[in-house]
């Protein structure tokens, strides 16, 4: 997920991306500890549960899609679009599906000119299986290299799309105008690294990021001027990618093999590992919640990285989800 040129990023939650205890829905399966499912060259990136469909919903970075994947590991596409190149980080929210579009060397779809400068949102109605809306946020930084990875969504339902190649947090609101929440060096890294990856918004009104090359976690105050501050109290998550958080524990899928459980503390001015999950994790990216547990997806991410300049190579079709232990 760290390649220089080909880097395939993001995650994701259920619903409201900070609800305290996200994720209940009693109607919903049980789904099995582990789901496996088939989809030709999917290669998903981003997963969410949209609890009116009982289903998860998954992304794909080679096709530019979205689809879903029922409790009996049965997938099927949802939303296809011509200007939705690769599809990163999706949240669903009040009926709608969020969804980060960027355009990577592998993606069918892409061309040279929107390799590494896309970044978007783009919401779909769940009830009619139309676009509502696209929003160009590249466009707020013409001259940078983009990838729109993850977002996150709030109890107003702004959402909130971190950028991996620009230190650079965007703002979108209900009614779809975007700004630069922030864009500060602190959350950058150098050239060719991976940057920003997760995002929640956590509902005492911050955000917490993680930087992927660094497993460093900030925190952005949106209470007090967007104020970024380093979480600490913990060894750096690695290869920091999806987060969820249910109450005060935040839960990274790191190093693309687990899922670490962090306890904040102080209004996550520090933070502690509660817990390692690593069994049944492969080439993992982003997670979801569901009745109050955490699923994760095993994306086959490192064939990502590792087709730089061969995409033909990306040929795999089985994939899995994985629930945290």
């Amino acid at each position: 997920m760290k390649n220089a040129l080909i880097l395939a990023p993001a995650l994701a939650l259920f619903g409201l991306s900070a609800c305290k205890n996200n994720g209940t829905d009693v109607n919903a399966p049980a789904f099995a500890e582990r789901t496996s499912f088939t989809a030709a060259r999917q290669y998903p990136e981003g997963i969410a549960y949209a609890p009116t469909l009982n289903k998860f919903v998954v992304t794909s970075l080679t096709l530019g899609k979205v689809g879903t994947v029922d409790v009996n590991g049965v997938y099927a596409d949802l939303f296809s679009d011509a200007q939705l190149i690769s599809t990163q980080g999706v949240k669903v929210y009040n009926g709608k599906v969020y969804v980060c579009n960027a355009a990577q060397g592998i993606a069918t779809k892409t061309t040279a000119a929107a390799t590494m400068k896309t970044a978007g949102l783009f919401v779909y109605n769940l009830s009619t299986n139309q676009i509502e809306r696209r929003t160009d946020l590249a466009a707020l930084l013409p001259n940078n290299q983009h990838l729109a990875n993850d977002v996150a969504i709030d109890a107003q339902g702004v959402a909130y799309v971190t950028d991996s190649f620009s230190p650079v947090v965007y703002r979108v609101g209900s009614d779809g105008a975007a700004s630069i929440l922030v864009n500060n060096p602190v959350l950058g890294v150098p050239s060719g690294q991976f940057g920003l990856n997760g995002i929640v918004a956590h509902p005492n009104n911050y955000l917490i990021v993680v930087v992927a090359s660094t497993g460093k976690l900030y925190k952005i105050d949106l209470a007090n001027s967007n104020t970024i501050t380093e979480v600490t109290g913990f060894s750096p998550v690695t290869g920091g990618d999806g987060m969820v958080l249910i109450n005060d524990d935040l839960y990274v899928v790191n190093n693309r093999n687990q899922v670490t459980q962090l306890r904040g503390a102080n209004n996550w001015a520090t933070a502690s590992v509660i817990k390692t999950d690593a069994a049944g994790y492969d080439q993992a990216t982003t997670n979801t919640v569901v009745n109050g547990q955490v699923y994760t997806l095993n994306a086959r991410i490192g064939e990502i990285s590792a087709a730089a300049g061969n995409p033909t190579s990306l040929t795999s079709s089985a994939y899995s989800i994985q629930r945290f232990k």
